[in-house]
């Protein structure tokens, strides 16, 4: 009977042909306990109802983005955002109806948990890893608890990483660019989404996606451009100064430091270089480097500028890893941003040859250091070295996928 017992839990952990019966089990289970959380956690106001002081001017007939301002400040999120929390103003009646609002986040939630199962399921994680994903207190908050309008953006952007596997790539482009329109961080994505598609279609055809994305933005937010300036300088300022006292990931440094343009300039030019170096020596070493790459998708702009598959697991490696390089160099994480990458970690640390141990304890450090409040120089600085060691074990594990680096 032990031996029975064992086998089958072997199976349900280790066989792919089971792993929607644990995902089925992990989605319900997910779903029951965020109920548990909605009725006995209390809820926290942060940002919904700025979200919708921000709909009633809207409503009133504002379009210029620099008069649009809330309690906790002023509109900063791309037109998709006002669209979304247009419609949530109506279902919420104005806002007014948390319980509600906190249901609709709730089966968001779920369906995040949902799109994540089908990601890995395309990526070939093994069943077992769908175990971790109810686990963090902090994503449960975020959605649940606290309303953020991160949790739109992070699900277009599942969804559209799953289009991606699924070499849907003109539904995904549509889908990033969604995500894009919530909110502007979704666009750490772009390099990794960019190698993929040069690979996939050569020159021509990445020109006429990357045309699409920025036609989709226009459209989206065609109700403001009556004053573009205003609506491009707040929806996409990549200029913003954030406020130190909620920094997650900065703490051990000075707030004069923080706030200094010399800082902000060597996280982007450290950003720039490791994307750069990625592209260069880890992204397409499969198709015999990137200059083969380069010179095939300009030589031949209408055919594949690769030469191994761009498969469902390389998709997702190349894509959480360009996120996850933003958020190593990002000039301020603030604790709603853990939504961007919370999910992914399962995937990412399995993208290195660490030992299991390690990799459990590098995703326990990260959870641990976006669960401290306030942030203190001790928990940002074991939340840079996780990040940066799960980083680094990846330049020197499977950065194109495990399945394809084997």
């Amino acid at each position: 009977m032990r031996t029975s017992v064992f086998e089958c839990v072997r199976v349900l952990l280790f066989d792919q042909r089971y792993f929607w019966i644990v995902a089925s089990l992990v989605v319900l289970g997910d779903a029951i306990l965020t109920q548990l959380i909605i009725r006995f956690v209390p809820y926290t106001e942060i940002d919904w109802e700025t979200y919708m002081v921000h709909i009633d001017l809207y409503l009133k007939g504002e379009r210029n983005y620099a008069n649009i301002t809330g309690p906790t400040g002023p509109l900063v999120y791309p037109a998709g955002h006002v669209h979304i929390h247009h419609i949530l103003h109506r279902i919420t009646d104005a806002g007014r109806n948390i319980a509600r609002a906190q249901q609709i986040y709730g089966a968001l939630y779920v369906l995040s948990v949902s799109l994540v199962c089908a990601i890995y399921k395309k990526a070939k994680v093994p069943n077992w890893t769908l175990l971790l994903l109810p686990l963090s207190k902090r994503l449960h908050s975020i959605f649940a608890l606290r309303l953020f309008n991160d949790c739109w953006s992070v699900v277009f952007m599942q969804a559209a990483i799953l289009a991606f596997q699924s070499a849907w790539d003109d539904l995904g482009v549509l889908l990033f660019s969604l995500a894009l329109s919530v909110k502007m961080s979704a666009i750490l994505y772009l390099p990794g989404l960019l190698v993929i598609l040069f690979k996939r279609h050569g020159s021509a055809i990445t020109i006429r996606h990357i045309l699409v994305l920025a036609l989709t933005q226009i459209v989206l937010a065609r109700s403001f451009l009556e004053n573009p300036t205003s609506y491009f300088q707040n929806a996409f300022d990549l200029s913003r100064i954030f406020l130190y006292k909620w920094t997650v990931n900065w703490r051990f440094v000075d707030e004069r430091t923080f706030l200094s343009s010399a800082w902000a300039k060597g996280l982007l030019l450290g950003h720039v270089t490791v994307l750069i170096a990625f592209g260069l020596f880890r992204w397409c070493r499969s198709d015999g480097g990137v200059a083969g790459v380069l010179v095939r998708g300009f030589r031949r702009p209408t055919l594949p500028a690769g030469l191994a598959p761009v498969g469902p697991d390389y998709v997702a490696t190349v894509l959480m890893t360009s996120n996850l390089i933003g958020i190593v160099f990002a000039r301020s994480l603030h604790y709603q941003f853990y939504s961007w990458y919370s999910q992914q970690l399962p995937l990412l640390t399995q993208r290195t040859k660490f030992p299991f141990v390690v990799q459990m304890a590098i995703m326990g450090a990260i959870e641990y250091a976006w669960n401290v409040y306030p942030s203190t120089p001790f928990s940002s600085g074991l939340l840079l070295v996780a990040n940066s060691l799960m980083l680094l074990g990846i330049w020197f594990g499977y950065p194109e996928g495990n399945i394809s680096a084997k």
